[in-house]
């Protein structure tokens, strides 16, 4: 894991040899079973959670680690050694708990955050619908103000640890079409009117439930509302913003897992009086693998010190890291199990549910497809 450690402080270096412990120790051995079994691990999560690994970007002072952007990147990337699912779920719950923390409320960042940061209490995101994914700004789910409350009717679709878990942020239509009519809203498990869809049937990312999110005239107080009326489009832009690089980041360590059990197989194979190891063409081959992580890795790291200094172009540098960090994590696996021959298609070595769990990456937190709209729009904007 030399690749993962370079260039680090002393810092940084123990955090990622800490995640990198537990990734080993509490997800790596159960990952295929967890995997088989659609099991989503809430014992081990909470463990994480023990790690400071449940408020990674959350104020110290609020129950958090109050890490940097370019430390949570090393942590996700760790974490996906053991098992990219469990990895991307713990990106996506503290995507949750910074948006908490940065737009909420004294009232909510108390009611909410210690409980997110030790994750007795789950988090999810919920902006995708059945007709708006790419197209965020035109979701139809509605919150209409009434008295003191808000009443929530729609549906979300492709939610990660939907009715395992506990607060859902929920983007709304509070007003006019577009971008600018969007709210955000606190929704807790056992609102009146929540309910869930089945499990959904996936490729990967069997560890963590993806459901549908149903909201039947859901009834909640006017004090959870997340930020201002119309600034939810904002607030779900910047909080993808770092989603982006927690998924990048996921796909760089299950890439990673990936490349270095293909050097161990190799090591151990032997063909034609050698060892696979020692012949030049797969020598090749490993050797693009480990240089495309490593321009893969530059990105992430570049983005995430950017977004940690608002600096301008930051939302661009994240578009790219995730397009560039995915696509290359799922050629980088991909690989690995051509290396592994037949092996590689079997279930027990573990290599296949890697290629299923990074294929996914490419689509979640905005589709590559959009990340090239977002990085081509930056550079043709001022043209226009």
């Amino acid at each position: 894991m030399t690749a993962v450690t370079t260039l680090l402080s002393d810092d940084q270096l123990a955090v990622v040899e800490t995640t990198l412990d537990f990734a080993q120790e509490h997800l790596a051995p159960h990952a295929v079973g967890w995997d088989q079994d659609k099991h989503f691990p809430v014992d081990v999560l909470r463990k994480a959670a023990g790690l400071g690994l449940g408020g990674v970007y959350v104020r110290e002072g609020l129950g958090g680690s109050g890490l940097s952007r370019s430390d949570g990147v090393l942590v996700f990337e760790a974490l996906a050694t053991g098992c990219p699912s469990i990895a991307g779920y713990l990106s996506i719950h503290n995507m949750v708990a910074w948006m908490v923390d940065r737009y909420g409320t004294e009232v909510q960042r108390g009611r909410y955050l210690p409980e997110l940061c030790t994750m007795e209490r789950l988090g999810s995101y919920c902006l995708t619908e059945p007709g708006a994914g790419s197209d965020a700004a035109a979701l139809r789910t509605r919150a209409v103000r009434d008295g003191d409350h808000y009443v929530l009717t729609g549906t979300k679709q492709f939610i990660s640890g939907a009715g395992a878990t506990h607060l859902y942020i929920v983007l709304a239509r509070t007003g006019a079409d577009g971008p600018g009519g969007i709210s955000a809203f606190l929704v807790e498990r056992d609102d009146p009117g929540l309910s869930f869809g089945a499990n959904e049937k996936k490729m990967g990312w069997n560890a963590q439930p993806t459901r549908q999110v149903l909201l039947d005239g859901v009834r909640i107080p006017a004090d959870r509302l997340l930020g201002a009326e119309g600034e939810g489009f904002r607030i779900a832009m910047n909080g993808l913003n770092g989603g982006r690089l927690g998924i990048a980041a996921c796909s760089l360590g299950g890439a990673q897992s990936a490349l270095d059990r293909s050097l161990a197989h190799l090591a151990d194979r032997e063909a034609f009086g050698g060892r696979l190891l020692d012949a030049q063409a797969l020598q090749f081959r490993l050797a693009d693998m480990a240089t495309e992580l490593a321009a893969a890795r530059a990105l992430v790291r570049q983005a995430a010190e950017a977004l940690e200094r608002r600096v301008g172009g930051a939302p661009e540098l994240c578009a790219m890291a995730k397009r560039f960090a995915t696509d290359t994590g799922y050629s980088v696996a991909d690989r690995a199990l051509q290396l592994h021959g037949g092996y590689g298609y079997l279930a027990e070595y573990g290599i296949e549910k890697i290629v299923r769990d990074l294929r996914v990456h490419q689509i979640l937190e905005g589709t590559n497809e959009i990340m090239r709209v977002i990085v081509a729009r930056s550079l043709t904007g001022a043209l226009r």
